[in-house]
């Protein structure tokens, strides 16, 4: 079991903590930096305002290249599945911040 850690990035110019296992530090700050040039594409091309709304149209162009990429590769369902996975994962990790740091 890996030692968990507290992981700090940014996305977006708004800085961010969150708890990670160790063995996953490297893949979180791939994950991040990825979200952090979408969004950027995103806010560059100036037709969606506010930063809550740009990080839902990331997130939607993401889980839509995941989805089309692999589509050969993997079944819908597979893809879904991870999808949703990675969402709680994205859930726990901001429910964690929370706990960290309540005034964010």
């Amino acid at each position: 079991m890996s030692k968990i850690t507290t992981l700090d990035f940014s996305v977006l110019g708004r800085d961010f903590s969150v708890a990670c296992p160790e063995n996953e530090r490297d893949n979180l700050l791939a994950a991040a930096a990825y979200l952090d040039d979408k969004m950027q594409e995103i806010q560059k091309a100036g037709k969606v305002v506010g930063q809550d709304r740009i990080a839902i149209m990331a997130a939607l162009n993401i889980a839509y290249e995941l989805l089309t990429q692999n589509k050969g590769e993997h079944n819908t369902l597979s893809i879904k599945q991870k999808v949703r996975d990675l969402q709680t994962k994205v859930d726990q990790a901001l429910a964690e911040q929370n706990q960290l740091f309540p005034n964010d």
